[in-house]
């Protein structure tokens, strides 16, 4: 008996032991306090930019706007949840008190748009949307790809405790309800009205507003022109970090091309205010022309670049390196790689226009990854040496090279805790150094289920 109560309280001091290793990540590098000065982005408040404009920054994960009309006002995007949605009208009532005639979502994702509910008064209003609203999700529902969640949550940090997550690189940190969708919309908040062409003109509520379709972080994407108050309210084509050409939740492709046009349909209106999807809105005539113009420059780089390279026939991995952000557009505060990230956007350039062969004839049919990880194994003198290598690499702080070994050892034995915790350790030290938010999630989220899994054996 007495030895079965110390095997078990081995078994929970191992758990303990293997769990709580978790390195915490350090705060005071480089990397992190820039993502902690980030925060500040969306720091709660209501930014009053004109007469009759007000936009909510904070309150929720995406920004929401309310326009104030003759005998009514317009709601541009709705927020992530109902709370959210709940207390964001509680201060727009401050400002006005008249009846939401009209709602614009500017896409399609869940953050956007699963406040809506909370905007109902008494009649529902208009919901306007492009046309193909919700275009992104169809896809993976028609063909039960259901994985994506579990890497949405990953990459947004839900399954992290508060201590570990900074924010989510444009957003603050939420614990949404909905399990990690990243598209969800609400069958009783559908659009009941649509943009058909590439743009078009409606009044609601005395407020006209024009709407142009622009594809770029999804297909469904439009913007909202409000030439009274020259206010452009671009959705999620711009925020301030680095745009997100490609999400690594998994997403259908993103046109890097369309999405560079769509910014340059931005820029070549004669705005005082640019209102981004998220952070804090852009003030000024001269500052919004030139954000949006080293925006599209930066975007239409990493396509022109990219391609470059391609006709070259260079492969994914050496394009990352090859193309490099010029300088004058990489210190941009709001081109930091917050959120999306340049080689992200180079790997997507070349995946959309040439798929998943990199044109190297010996990636046509490879190894297994078990196979080629027991060839690994075998010239570093043995599983057990190769282990060693990859503590040594992880002891002198080459994480990456850290990880790539445990993979390995993972491809061997997928059942080692020892190789399982050295991968958990080797990512949580990346994410130390990561200023890229949605990484650093990632990375930290599956160091702690490997270290759950160790713990579990």
């Amino acid at each position: 008996m007495n030895r079965t109560r110390n095997a078990l309280f081995a078994a929970k001091l191992l758990a303990l032991v293997l769990l709580g290793s978790a390195p915490v990540v350090a705060q005071e590098n480089a990397a992190t306090a820039k993502l902690m000065q980030q925060s500040k982005q969306f720091e709660e408040e209501i930014v009053h930019v004109s007469d009759n404009v007000y936009i909510a920054v904070g309150y929720s994960v995406s920004n929401v706007t309310m326009i104030e009309g003759d005998d009514g006002v317009v709601i541009i995007d709705t927020g992530i949840s109902l709370d959210d949605a709940n207390r964001i009208v509680t201060e727009f009532r401050k400002f006005s008190d008249k009846p939401v005639k009209g709602i614009v979502f500017t896409h399609s994702h869940g953050d956007h748009t699963n406040g809506a509910a909370a905007f109902f008064g008494e009649e529902r209003p208009q919901i306007w949307a492009h046309k193909n609203f919700g275009s992104e999700a169809q896809p993976l529902v028609a063909g039960g790809v259901k994985f994506q969640s579990v890497r949405g949550a990953r990459q947004a940090g839900f399954k992290l405790p508060r201590e570990q997550r900074i924010n989510n690189g444009v957003a603050p940190v939420r614990y949404p309800k909905l399990g990690g969708q990243a598209f969800a919309s609400r069958a009783d908040t559908k659009p009941t009205h649509f943009l058909e062409e590439d743009r078009q003109t409606i009044e609601i509520a005395g407020v006209e507003l024009e709407l142009v379709s622009s594809p770029g972080e999804t297909n469904d994407q439009l913007f909202v022109w409000y030439p009274a108050g020259k206010a452009l309210f671009a959705g999620d084509n711009f925020y301030r970090s680095f745009p997100n050409l490609y999400a690594i939740r998994g997403t259908p492709n993103r046109s890097v091309r369309l999405w560079a046009e769509s910014l340059g349909k931005l820029a070549a209106n004669d705005a005082d205010v640019l209102v981004g999807g998220h952070t804090k809105p852009i003030l000024g005539a001269s500052k919004v022309k030139q954000v949006l113009e080293d925006y599209r420059d930066a975007v239409q780089f990493i396509h022109d670049k990219t391609v470059e390279g391609m006709n070259q026939g260079m492969t994914p991995d050496e394009l990352v390196g090859y193309v490099q952000l010029p300088e004058n557009l990489a210190s941009k505060d709001y081109l930091q790689p917050f959120y999306g990230h340049p080689e992200w956007g180079v790997r997507s350039v070349f995946n959309g226009y040439f798929g998943w062969y990199d044109g190297n004839p010996s990636n046509l049919f490879r190894l297994s990854p078990r196979a080629e990880a027991e060839r690994v194994a075998q010239l570093a003198g043995g599983p057990d040496k190769l282990f060693a290598v990859a503590k040594a690499a992880l002891a002198d702080d080459d994480n990456q090279w850290a990880a790539q070994l445990a993979d390995h050892l993972l491809a061997i034995d997928g059942d080692s805790a020892d190789a399982k915790v050295l991968k958990a350790d080797a990512l949580s030290k990346l994410a130390g150094g990561m200023v890229n938010a949605t990484a650093r999630n990632y990375y930290l989220t599956v160091a702690r289920e490997l270290r759950e899994e160790a713990a579990a054996k």
